[in-house]
């Protein structure tokens, strides 16, 4: 690039056109694309996507439901546990995902401590935990790639991961329960217990 024609002689008329080129390229600095970045990084949004979140939620609903048909007071806590994890996905907190998983566990529990049925019971455990794998997982793509980010596809994909891996750990405990449970409500409880114990490791 030529440097523009400034009409003067020796070393003060260099000094001025130095003094044209550094402020051009000041200015093209301050315009480029550093600034543009970084003011994007200020604008996004680090709230879990929508689908996530949705998702998240339908499957609370999900096991709010079944655990009500298991018995109507463990139903009623499995239910607190669909607000905490709203509030979680829509606060962005992971602790209050962490107590609403820890709400359904216990009304879950409540439900086969007073006879509900094991059937609806493992559907609500199904449910709640990938209700709340959805829910970390959006909080996480939030943070990494914000809430207008592509993470249908990926959602979509952990979504139906999680589901697939709590059926088949669902099927496991149920055979284990018609097996050795002998139809007794103490035995029941404990391999919800457990069944519960071996989706919380599926999904971590």
């Amino acid at each position: 690039m030529e440097r523009p024609v400034v009409r003067g002689r020796g070393r003060e008329c260099e000094r001025t056109v130095v003094a044209m080129s550094a402020g051009e390229a000041g200015r093209s600095r301050a315009d480029g694309n550093p600034g543009s970045r970084a003011d994007g990084d200020r604008e996004r949004d680090t709230r879990p996507p929508t689908l996530a979140v949705v998702v998240s939620l339908v499957a609370a609903l999900a096991g709010t439901v079944a655990a009500l048909v298991a018995a109507p007071t463990g139903g009623a806590v499995v239910g607190a546990s669909l607000v905490l994890l709203a509030g979680g996905s829509l606060l962005g907190s992971a602790r209050v995902l962490s107590w609403g998983a820890t709400t359904g566990i216990a009304g879950i529990a409540l439900a086969a401590g007073v006879g509900g049925g094991a059937e609806p019971l493992l559907v609500a455990g199904v449910a709640l935990a990938v209700a709340w794998d959805v829910a970390d997982h959006g909080l996480s793509l939030g943070r990494h790639v914000g809430r207008e980010g592509r993470t249908r596809r990926n959602v979509t994909v952990h979504a139906g991961t999680s589901l697939l891996v709590g059926t088949i750990a669902g099927a496991v405990v149920y055979g284990t329960y018609v097996v050795a449970a002998g139809g007794q409500p103490i035995a029941a409880l404990a391999l919800l217990c457990f069944g519960g114990v071996i989706l919380a490791s599926a999904f971590r």
